[in-house]
């Protein structure tokens, strides 16, 4: 038989306890066999999720242990094992909203967004829907045959789901987004992730009125999701409100959509989900989480609160999720589901190429910059890149400062066209206009005429070649324009890269998305517990709130 003397470790395991208790009327009755006293097993009974964890005291000494059970205390008798505390088991599904869980067919909150010009890939979409994950198919930028095809291969593996589209905005060329929408329509994607919107246009009112109905209870029906990915109040509030009348009407005008789906249309709002995206890669306004978050939750319940929808819209968040406590805080300030992006493109299952993987598994979080962004240059928008390893960020600003200061291409000073010409663009700005002509021709004949009488037009769209161009060849492994890949990146790529040295997912070969995912999530859950003993008194060293990465098949269950 077992007794205290004999469990009794003289090591000092790195635990206290607060003096007070909430626990007094409660003791732990089980097996002395199954207390731990080292700091290792201590630390392995803290990650059996699925089981309680009760902090008990022996002689003197605090342990923990996942077994036995709490029993009213037996007045006037002292217990050989005296109960701290406990935490009752968790799972991973219990973080954000269930509704999100159930509406997407998903077993749990995590989601990986869309990163443009097929970065999320196929492969990823796929990796995670065989896994009940959500994850948006990066189309912005990819031509319709090339997203067609796409939405072919992910639909014939992935039938029921769980899978997303992108519809990025394209303010200057409205007709990318009224293709990706025909498509999304024709092959009946149900689920659309709209991102760099800057007011709503009559694409994505199209694609969201267009799938609305009325169930066998006379009940709004609405087929078509959109998860809407914001920075700010003013754009949050379009989607959270239901779609404008005026584009409704001339919708119903153009028969696009019938007249019960226009009388519907203004009883949903624009958006199931609203992503609140903080500091990303990409398209970002580098917004602090912890102050835009809660902003945009205010605003959820402040126009719930005028229209009553029957659901109400959830609030995710993306931009700076890249570590188990990201995705914890993100969890703890409200978040109905977390979003991961610029960890994704590290890993196997990416569209990146393997030099492109390389840097950024490499990557610290000051190695992130802003730079002009190519679908918005005129505009003076920027996204955030990767600096470490590349030219393009400052390539791609000195363009921009010689479209601010000249009016057309001629009027650049002779010496530094020449320097555009063998350290940028290594071709001359004829052969650049003349291939970009070529495309325009095919692709926008429009657009192409307006440049022919429009200089400053003409030398947007000649600076836009190489800046479109530098994605593309980060995604292709373009050899010899390594100098120049536009690799857009955020912060979150430091603190992922931080979190996992030293483990098996330092290497970008051993990067899986659902592996990733899993890591993450069981990680939040893990410092959870953590967190919620520490704050009933337990007193811990900070060996126990540390959760690295570890090849392991014993991941929570789900």
């Amino acid at each position: 038989m077992t007794t205290v003397d004999t469990v009794l470790s003289k090591h000092d395991n790195g635990l206290n306890f607060s003096s007070w208790s909430y626990n007094k009327n409660q003791v732990w009755k089980g097996s002395l066999e199954t207390v731990s006293f080292e700091k290792e097993t201590i630390k392995d009974k803290l990650m059996v999720l699925d089981k309680p964890c009760y902090i008990v005291k022996v002689a003197g000494k605090i342990c923990v242990t996942n077994e036995g059970y709490l029993s009213p205390g037996d007045n006037g008798t002292t217990a050989q094992v005296e109960l701290l505390t406990f935490a009752a088991p968790i799972r991973i599904q219990q973080f954000g909203d269930p509704n999100f869980l159930s509406s997407y067919g998903v077993k749990y909150a995590y989601v990986t967004g869309a990163m443009a010009g097929g970065i999320a890939s196929e492969e990823m979409v796929i990796a995670l829907g065989k896994e009940q994950i959500l994850s948006s198919f990066g189309a912005g930028g990819l031509t319709p045959e090339r997203l067609e095809a796409a939405i072919n291969r992910i639909q014939e593996v992935l039938p029921q789901g769980p899978y997303a589209f992108n519809l990025i905005h394209s303010p200057n060329e409205p007709a990318i987004e009224r293709r990706a929408v025909d498509l999304y329509l024709k092959y009946q994607v149900r689920t659309v992730e709209a991102s760099a919107f800057l007011d709503l246009t009559p694409n994505i009112v199209y694609y969201r009125v267009a799938g609305l109905g009325l169930n066998s209870a006379n009940q709004i029906k609405i087929k078509n999701k959109i998860i809407a990915k914001i920075s700010r109040r003013e754009v949050a509030t379009k989607f959270l409100q239901p779609a404008p009348a005026r584009i409704v009407k001339e919708l119903l005008e153009q028969g696009l959509i019938t007249e019960l789906q226009a009388t519907l249309a203004a009883k949903v709002p624009m958006a199931d989900d609203i992503t609140v995206e903080a500091d990303s890669g990409g398209h970002t306004d580098n917004r602090p989480l912890v102050c835009v978050l809660p902003s945009i939750i205010a605003l959820r319940d402040e126009i719930q609160a005028k229209y009553h929808y029957q659901t109400p819209i959830r609030i995710g968040v993306a931009g700076g999720i890249g570590t188990p406590q990201s995705a914890l805080a993100a969890f703890m300030m409200g978040a109905a589901y977390v979003m991961t992006g610029s960890i994704n493109q590290s890993c196997v299952e990416s569209g990146a190429c393997e030099h492109t993987k390389k840097l950024l598994a490499q990557a610290e979080m000051a190695d992130m910059i802003m730079a002009p962004a190519a679908d918005m240059f005129e505009m003076g928008v920027k996204l955030q890149v990767l600096k470490r390893g590349t030219m393009f960020p400052m390539r791609a600003q000195k363009l921009f400062e010689l479209y601010r200061a000249y009016d057309s291409i001629e009027e650049i000073p002779l010496a530094e066209r020449e320097k555009l010409e063998k350290q940028v663009f290594r071709k001359t700005i004829a052969e650049v206009w003349e291939g970009t002509a070529a495309y325009l021709s095919q692709k926008n004949p429009e657009k192409l005429g307006k440049a022919v009488n429009n200089p400053k037009l003409k030398m947007a769209l000649i600076f836009r070649w190489y800046l479109g161009l530098s994605s593309r060849w980060s995604s292709s492994g373009e050899k010899g324009r390594e100098v120049d890949y536009q690799i857009w990146c955020g912060p979150a790529m430091g603190g992922f890269n931080d979190w996992v040295r030293g483990s098996y997912l330092s290497e970008p070969n051993n990067r899986g998305v659902v592996d990733v995912a899993n890591q993450i999530m069981t990680g939040a859950a893990f410092l959870y517990r953590v967190q919620n003993l520490k704050i009933q008194g337990l007193q811990a060293s900070d060996y126990y709130s540390q959760y690295h990465p570890v090849r392991s098949t014993s991941l929570l269950e789900i």
